[in-house]
């Protein structure tokens, strides 16, 4: 396919303006509005239909009848708003150094604050109605429960409707850090160049977060950390104000609602209590610390490394043995690791690469990592960066996974009742990685061959999910912590609880050279809640849930394609024993960091039987 060809003329190290790269890498959002015009018209449509449900139903949701109509034109605005939401943000995320991106963006982020003001009455004068009739709605309109659940939960938090509207109309004004963050990364940030050698080799943040940070030289993956390292410390100060601007917004509004901890108010709209999350995070800094220490360990050996730094961390244990994968040989490695599944489920996700969901391109003022967003009624879009190595399939098929999910979901629940709690949010993703996994393991007998495949696994899955965003999170609940306790703090403050956040976790296996105290400066998590530990949850949920399938087959199988189109029918404990695990106890966790104990003990042990 000729845009294959013009794929892998571009080297690793050079990045396009937008305007220059193949439309064929790029997602196609007319799947969302087929010309501009018809987004125009839907933002037009979507105002003058708030105005006719203000008029409608303002001050008459008395009675059950009332109630459910309401609900389902109610619906119909959400879904709309979804779409031009969609619409407006996702060419941002390609592309924050255009101009025209960033104004359509904001304007529609002022649009959508005045349309959820509007509609701020529906809320407030459902959680006012008797829960007897919010019952009797919720009984005739079974579609409608998880909302109406959240409704009557919701009625002990509940502020004055004139303060909720505040608050809706405020929203863009509330989402500014997160904005002045990505402003200050993507389009502000200057890397410039840095030499290895007497070459120079250019840097962005995509360039280090999507290359240089797994380069397999050593000389040229330390250089690119050390310069990466000495910018962001030219802007930690601004971004250490948006992210104290963030969580001291968090804080007041958790007071507001009565909540004495910010902590508890977060975790309160993921549906689980403190010790879920305080259990996640000190059982992975305790039980799993020494078990990656001692995969590290083995990398730095293997790769006959002087030390083992923090800019090593993310290396190959095998990078000689690693191989190219074009976007079109991942096609065959997803299709085989998710058949277990299914034809079925197969076909649904198979459609993102003729469908083009996905933006696979590399281009200057693209957002870094990946991300998979499911809007109602409509394909999946995801996002990522192509470089033709294993892990890029390890990333995609992870936003495959949220795909699936918001596929099923969408199918079998009301728009208001189809997204599951946070908490469960990455088990699907991270589900689909063990899938793969577990594909290129069995396709071949060669120790070598298993070896790369585990420590794929190790390295792709578990270390970015259950230990990089747990760092976070352990780090996260620090700065958390001072908040609740009255506090503030500066860069250099974060700079210090991040340092000692990953000296605890990798001891001396791992020197915490300068630079990686200001790894808090290179997520956006921290401006989503309480997210980052959720992905070590459910990578939790999908590793017990992996080995079942393995153990059962067929039945087990079939619990998980259920669990995947639940949406938002159960609480995050009953949804993931329809998985077969029991999240209110320990068990999980431990067998999971029992099972990497031993991956890494197999990983040590094939390591052997190849230097024979």
């Amino acid at each position: 396919m000729e845009w294959m060809k013009e794929r892998d003329k571009m080297t690793q190290e050079e990045l396009k303006n937008r305007a220059d790269v193949p439309e064929a890498l790029t997602w196609d959002l007319t799947g969302l509005y087929p010309t501009k015009g018809a987004f125009e018209t839907a933002v037009a449509d979507i105002q003058s239909a708030v105005k006719q449900f203000c008029t409608a139903y303002e001050g008459n949701l008395t009675d059950t009848q009332t109630i459910q109509t309401a609900l389902k034109e109610y619906s119909e605005i959400t879904q709309n708003a979804d779409w031009i939401n969609h619409y407006a943000f996702l060419p941002t995320s390609t592309d924050l150094t255009n101009p025209e991106n960033t104004q359509r963006s904001r304007s529609i982020e002022n649009v959508l604050a005045e349309v959820s003001a509007q509609l701020s009455f529906f809320d407030s004068e459902l959680k006012a109605t008797d829960t007897v009739v919010l019952d009797q709605v919720e009984t005739e309109e079974p579609q409608f429960a998880s909302f109406i659940r959240h409704i009557k939960e919701d009625k002990k938090i509940q502020l004055d409707p004139k303060v909720e509207k505040a608050f809706a109309q405020l929203s863009p004004v509330l989402n500014a850090p997160e904005a002045i963050y990505e402003q200050a990364r993507l389009a502000d940030m200057d890397f410039g160049t840095f030499s290895v050698d007497g070459k120079e080799y250019p840097l962005s943040f995509v360039l280090y977060e999507e290359h240089y940070m797994y380069h397999a030289d050593t000389a040229i993956r330390r250089a690119a950390f050390d310069k990466f390292s000495a910018v962001l410390s030219n802007y930690q100060n601004v971004v250490a104000a948006a992210y104290y601007t963030q969580v001291q917004k968090e804080k007041t509004i958790a007071t507001m609602r009565g909540f004495d901890s910010v902590i508890d108010y977060l975790l309160y709209d993921q549906e689980v209590d403190r010790s879920l999350y305080n259990r996640q995070i000190d059982s992975i800094m305790t039980d799993l610390a020494p078990v990656m220490q001692k995969y590290i360990t083995h990398v730095k050996e293997v790769n006959r490394l002087d030390k083992m730094t923090y800019a090593d961390l993310k290396i190959d244990l095998d990078a000689d043995y690693s191989s190219e994968v074009t976007i079109e040989k991942s096609k065959e490695l997803v299709a085989d690791a998710v058949s277990v599944l299914g034809q079925e489920y197969v076909d649904r996700i198979m459609k993102a690469y003729p469908e083009r969901w996905v933006d696979f391109v590399q281009n200057k003022g693209k957002s870094t990592g990946g991300f998979c967003t499911s809007p109602y009624g409509k394909h999946p879009y995801i996002l990522m960066s192509w470089n033709n190595q294993l892990s890029d399939v390890y990333t995609f098929i992870h936003e495959l996974g949220h795909a699936g999910q918001g596929i099923m979901s969408n199918e079998n629940n009301a728009i208001l009742g189809a997204e599951p709690s946070l908490y469960l949010i990455e088990a699907p993703s991270t589900f689909n990685e063990l899938l793969l996994t577990e594909s290129l393991k069995r396709k071949s007998d060669n120790p070598r061959e298993k070896r790369y495949a585990l420590s794929n696994m190790i390295s792709n899955t578990y270390f970015h999910n259950f230990i990089t965003h747990l760092l976070e999170a352990a780090y996260q609940r620090e700065v958390y912590q001072l908040i609740d306790e009255g506090k503030s703090f500066d860069a250099a403050q974060l700079s210090e609880i991040k340092r000692s956040v990953l000296n605890k976790f990798w001891g001396d296996a791992v020197e915490i050279n300068p630079g990686a105290e200001l790894t808090w400066m290179r997520q956006s998590h921290y401006y989503m809640g309480l997210y980052s530990y959720t992905y070590s949850a459910g990578l939790t949920i999908a590793t017990q849930a992996f080995l079942r399938i393995k153990e059962l087959g067929q039945p087990a199988v079939d619990e998980w394609l259920e669990f995947l189109a639940l949406g938002d029918q159960d609480r995050p404990a009953e949804a993931a024993k329809i998985a077969g695990v029991d999240i209110t106890t320990n068990k999980p966790l431990s067998d999971t960091i029992h099972y990497l104990d031993e991956t890494v003990d197999t990983i040590i042990a094939l390591t052997s039987e190849t230097t024979k």
